[in-house]
This record gives C-alpha cells, sequence and structure tokens, in this order.
C-alpha cells in the first residue's frame, strides 16, 4: 500500500496502479503502454454499433487501437461483427491482444502493427472505419494535468501544431479502405468540431458529414460517408 501511495504522490493514475479501467461495462487491463479508456469515447461506440446494426455481417476497422476498447467493446456487442485493430505500439498490441482474448473475442478481432493503414490492403475495404486518434496541439502538452502529461504515452494523445495531423491522414486515407456508403468516426475535441467538419466536407470521397454530441451535449464524434452506392 505504501509503495501504491508513493507512486499515486507522483501523480500516477489510478488505472495504472491497480492495472485495469471499466469501459463501456467491460474491465479492461491497462499500463503505462496505452492511454486509459475514457467514457467521452463511449459516443464513438455506441455510434459505431447503431451504425453496425444494417450490416448481416460488419467488418470493422479500428486505427490506433491502444487498449483495444473499441475493437473488443465492438466484437463484443456485435456477434456478427469482425473487427481489425491497428496501432503503431507492439507494447499497446500486446495489452489489446490480452484484453480481447480476456473478453472471448480473440477470435473475431485481427490485430495488425503499423502507422494507420499502412498494414491494409485496399482491396479489401471495410464497411466502418473508426478511430480515437491523438488530438491533442503541441503547445497544450504543457498544460495537462500532471497524470497525463507525465504517465500516459505521448504519441497517443498528441498530434502537431494545431493536433489535427494524425486526423488529416486518416480523412485522406480512409476512403481507399471503406466500401461505397460507408462510414468513417472520429473522436475529436470539442474544440475541433468546426476545423474538422471542414476536413470532412473537403474530402471529395466523403459526405453526409454529421457530429455526434457526447453525454454533456457537445459534439464528440464526426461521421462522414463515403460516397457511392
Amino acid at each position: 500500500m505504501r509503495e501504491l501511495v508513493r507512486r499515486r504522490t507522483k501523480f500516477e493514475p489510478v488505472a495504472y496502479l491497480v492495472g485495469h479501467r471499466e469501459f463501456f461495462s467491460l474491465d479492461f487491463r491497462v499500463t503505462s503502454d496505452v492511454l486509459i479508456p475514457r467514457p467521452d469515447t463511449e459516443t464513438l461506440v455506441l455510434e459505431l454499433l447503431e451504425l453496425s446494426k444494417p450490416f448481416d455481417a460488419p467488418k470493422i476497422l479500428d486505427v490506433g487501437t491502444g487498449t483495444g476498447c473499441i475493437a473488443i467493446t465492438t466484437a463484443v456487442n456485435n456477434s456478427a461483427a469482425t473487427v481489425t485493430a491497428i496501432d503503431i505500439s507492439p507494447a499497446a498490441l500486446n495489452i489489446a491482444h490480452a484484453n480481447a482474448t480476456q473478453h472471448n473475442v480473440a477470435d473475431r478481432v485481427t490485430f495488425l502493427e503499423g502507422d494507420l493503414f499502412a498494414p491494409l490492403d485496399s482491396s479489401k475495404p471495410f464497411d466502418i472505419i473508426a478511430s480515437n486518434p491523438p488530438y491533442i496541439a503541441e503547445h497544450e502538452w504543457e498544460s495537462l494535468q500532471p497524470d497525463v502529461r507525465q504517465h500516459e504515452p505521448r504519441q497517443a494523445l498528441v498530434s502537431g501544431s494545431d493536433g489535427l495531423d494524425v486526423i488529416r491522414r486518416v480523412i485522406a486515407h480512409a476512403p481507399n479502405f471503406l466500401v461505397p456508403a460507408g462510414h468513417l468516426l472520429l473522436e475529436i475535441d470539442t474544440a475541433q468540431s468546426d476545423a474538422v467538419r471542414n476536413l470532412l466536407e473537403a474530402e471529395s470521397a466523403l459526405g453526409n458529414v454529421r457530429m455526434i454530441n457526447d453525454l454533456t451535449g457537445r459534439p464528440r464524434v464526426a461521421v462522414a460517408d463515403k460516397r457511392g452506392a
């Protein structure tokens, strides 16, 4: 107990101290190799599950999976879904795979190591692509709470001078990996909603852009559809 108290006095998050965090009523193993799942991301999962309903056997891609919370929660709640989950961090993938095994969906979730869409074959598109990408601007880093700044993985949080570098790359390449009328979902900072909407509307392959509000009524998830029947 003294050791846990000592670590907490250095702002180490409680989730890392106890080694797990609840998300969508499921328990996920966490370490300092992965971002701690947050309630905001449940907004994305709820929309993802709703959009997956019309598909008989939805093929879903989770870009930047971390703990695997999006991919695994989707597989648990839609037994017909098969999910591919990508992360650039081998350590994060180890955690995600352990979580998939714990929740008995490892046979329907495929984990791939790589930068965004790099490990994929565009000839095998997905019905839905979801991502909770890094979206904090470089200049915001020092103002983050110490438990985040000192302990959570920086590469899972920071994305260029305006926080949109990774989001731009996802928007640019996602249409190549979506079926016609497939869906793209992005978790965003609420302050970025106008900027992200503009980026999505500027991508000619995407349309029907809309924002989904979180429980506080603020825009949290950006959604767009690939054009085509």
